[in-house]
């Protein structure tokens, strides 16, 4: 069951939902909330390096630096370009709910996609979220942080998990303030 605006804010009222800081009134849409670009990007020094090699432990991050980008300024995302982002909010989920994350529509009319395939945020998790931001279009288009980014909804589920996504042994992503690169070697086998 997706939930509709009054009940995410009576999900933040008892807790079942943390966001930090408190949401002010516009970033509720009816069914979802939106959250803020943060002013934290990781991107590939595509130039310096040929391929990303998935079975090198230290390959990936070693080939993304850290941008941030002033208040007022704007990150320019070139066309064809992939960014790590992360959010300005901070998000706290039950063991029973889970939050999907969404591009706005706004944002995709002009070529930006906000992530490409992980969407979905297991009940237990928290941290600030990840964005992959891609521009499909053919034009660069100036990102500032503190915009709407991206929006949240929620679901209920039957019964609470097992296994919360903060309990998880080996969770990689749990408790994130900045963009993390992939943690994708830690899954291979040497």
């Amino acid at each position: 069951m997706v939930l509709s605006d009054i009940d995410i804010r009576r999900y933040l009222a008892t807790g079942k939902i943390r966001i930090s800081p408190e949401l002010p009134p516009e970033q509720f849409g009816s069914c979802s909330v939106d959250f803020r670009l943060g002013s934290e990007f990781s991107v590939f020094e595509h130039s310096r390096h040929a391929f990303i090699d998935v079975r090198d432990k230290n390959a990936i991050q070693d080939i993304m630096r850290s941008v941030h980008v002033k208040p007022g300024d704007p990150f320019v995302l070139q066309p064809r370009e992939f960014a790590l982002a992360i959010t300005e909010e901070n998000l706290e989920l039950d063991d029973d709910v889970l939050g999907r994350l969404e591009g706005r529509s706004s944002l995709g009319r002009i070529g930006i996609i906000v992530h490409g395939t992980a969407g979905l945020f297991d009940p237990g998790w928290r941290g600030k979220a990840t964005l992959e931001l891609s521009n499909l279009g053919i034009m660069p288009v100036a990102l500032y942080p503190g915009m709407r980014i991206c929006s949240f909804t929620f679901e209920q589920l039957t019964t609470p998990v097992s296994v919360p996504y903060y309990k998880k042994v080996g969770n990689k992503y749990a408790g994130q303030t900045a963009p993390l690169a992939s943690k994708l070697t830690s899954e291979t086998k040497e």
